[in-house]
């Protein structure tokens, strides 16, 4: 379903796109971060929250590292200040990048099982399937994160994968 090389790309496009958007919520003040925007929950804060929440929650998964600091009722609430959101948004796309460069085709074979507290069952579904899940919601989340800081008279940076720069 996906090869190595997707996953490292994706990594790669997950922190470009994470730069551009926390260099455009830095020059937000905390009422326009938190700012309820009639999006699924609610600011760009606590969208980029439940993104960050998520990302955690499916590398402890991947890597069999730590998860998310806080409850699942708790996602949107994962920091309070821009800053602790900043640090550990830095920390975290570092992780999948590390983890991403660290996959092998074989890696990417066969069933993943976790318990789902969304589902409240234990779940098994392929690797394959999970990862470009993973991908996904990044790129969904963002897209809402993007539409808002639009919304209100921002500029985030392009999105489309092919301009995304060689090195970075």
């Amino acid at each position: 379903m996906i090869t190595v090389e997707y996953c490292r790309t994706m990594a790669r496009y997950n922190a470009w796109q994470n730069r551009s958007m926390t260099d455009v919520m830095r020059s937000l003040k905390k009422a326009e971060l938190t700012k309820d925007r009639g999006a699924f929950f609610g600011s760009i804060f606590a969208t980029a929250n439940h993104l960050l929440w998520g990302d955690q929650l499916w590398m402890s998964r991947f890597d069999g590292g730590i998860g998310p600091s806080v409850a699942p009722k708790d996602h949107l609430k994962l920091h309070d200040t821009l800053d602790a959101y900043l640090s550990d948004r830095m920390r975290t796309d570092a992780r999948i990048t590390r983890w991403a460069q660290g996959l092998t085709q074989v890696s990417l074979i066969g069933p993943l099982t976790w318990y789902s507290g969304v589902l409240e069952r234990e779940v098994s579904k392929t690797k394959g399937l999970c990862i470009a899940g993973f991908f996904n919601h990044q790129t969904h989340h963002r897209g809402q994160i993007h539409a808002m800081l639009t919304a209100a008279g921002h500029r985030p940076g392009d999105t489309d994968l092919f301009i995304m720069p060689d090195g970075d």
